[in-house]
This record gives C-alpha cells, sequence and structure tokens, in this order.
C-alpha cells in the first residue's frame, strides 16, 4: 500500500506545490511543471486560483536534517 502524503515539497520553484504532486506520483517535477504552465494557458489562468488554493491548503514541506543543527549546541 502506497503511504505517500500530497503536500508541498522542497523541490520548488514558487511555493513546491508542483514538486509536490510530481513526488505524489512518482513523475519528475519539471513535467509538472510544463503540464501546469501549458494547461494554465489553455484554460485562461483558471489554475492559478487552484495553485493558490494548494499554497494554503497542502501541508509545508518537512525540514531537512541538518547535521550542523547539532553540532552548534
Amino acid at each position: 500500500m502506497n503511504n505517500k502524503k500530497l503536500a508541498r515539497s522542497n523541490n520548488k520553484v514558487i511555493a513546491g506545490v508542483c514538486g509536490g504532486f510530481a513526488e505524489f506520483i512518482d513523475w519528475p517535477a519539471s513535467k509538472i511543471r510544463w503540464l501546469w504552465v501549458l494547461i494554465t494557458l489553455f484554460t485562461g489562468g483558471t489554475l492559478i486560483i487552484a495553485y493558490i488554493i494548494c499554497v494554503i491548503v497542502f501541508p509545508a514541506p518537512p525540514k531537512k536534517l541538518d547535521l550542523n543543527d547539532f553540532r552548534q549546541q
């Protein structure tokens, strides 16, 4: 069973929504970004509103563990 959660990604250009979709469906993030842009152009910009909603609704990406954080303490 797949335990993936749909969330924003650290692989981001603007807010990580397309990167999150790409990680969720195991596609390259660049392909999702190009699809998002093309569909946005063909729908007259409707997906811009959907992107903003996704930024608000999707949880933030998990922070990456940095070993330097522990060394400074």
